[in-house]
């Protein structure tokens, strides 16, 4: 029962911090902190709104999926 609920709360933890870490890799290509070497700053911020878009809509349907 215990190893349940500390599973289940370590499974949670490790989603929060994957989307915590996701955001802040996300707006760091935004805001041109993290640049990828040989490609356009465009191209990155791009790419940085995307990873952003796509993990603040999968952490809705998960939140909402429970």
């Amino acid at each position: 029962m215990v190893g349940k609920k500390v599973n289940s709360l370590l499974n949670f933890v490790m989603w929060l911090t994957g989307v915590l870490v996701a955001l802040a890799v996300g707006f760091g290509m935004t805001g041109g902190t993290l640049t990828v070497q040989y490609v356009p700053l465009v191209v990155t911020q791009v790419a940085g709104w995307i990873v952003v878009a796509t993990t603040l809509l999968s952490a809705v349907l998960t939140l909402l999926k429970k």
